[in-house]
């Protein structure tokens, strides 16, 4: 095994459920998660995500001033240093929220 690194970049979003597969297809034709011979390469996991909507958002569930539950999936994946602002616009095309919680860090892939 080597450790390749060159800049790549693990991408984490969080999404509701109903909208989780779109977000993965999105990603995928954004160049996200191609491992050799493999691509759509992601990583999910359900939770419950809480929140609560200010005067001046538009929230996709919930209401202005209610502290809101949902369950999302944490979708991981990872990109090329070249693909990164391509993968976050094609996240926040496809996601349902007016602004999407997203992590990238730098990091190193073994193969």
């Amino acid at each position: 095994m080597t450790l390749d690194l060159s800049r790549k970049y693990k991408i984490v979003t969080y999404v509701p459920e109903s909208h989780a597969n779109n977000v993965r297809e999105a990603l995928a034709r954004a160049g996200a998660g191609k491992i050799d011979n493999y691509s759509h390469c992601t990583f999910s996991v359900k939770g419950i995500t809480r929140f609560k909507p200010l005067p001046g958002s538009n929230p996709e569930e919930g209401e202005v001033g209610v502290i809101e539950e949902s369950v999302e999936e944490r979708i991981e994946t990872f990109c090329n240093a070249d693909n990164v602002e391509n993968v976050l616009k094609a996240i926040a095309e496809a996601h349902p929220y007016e602004t999407p919680a997203t992590d990238v860090y730098l990091i190193g892939i073994a193969s």
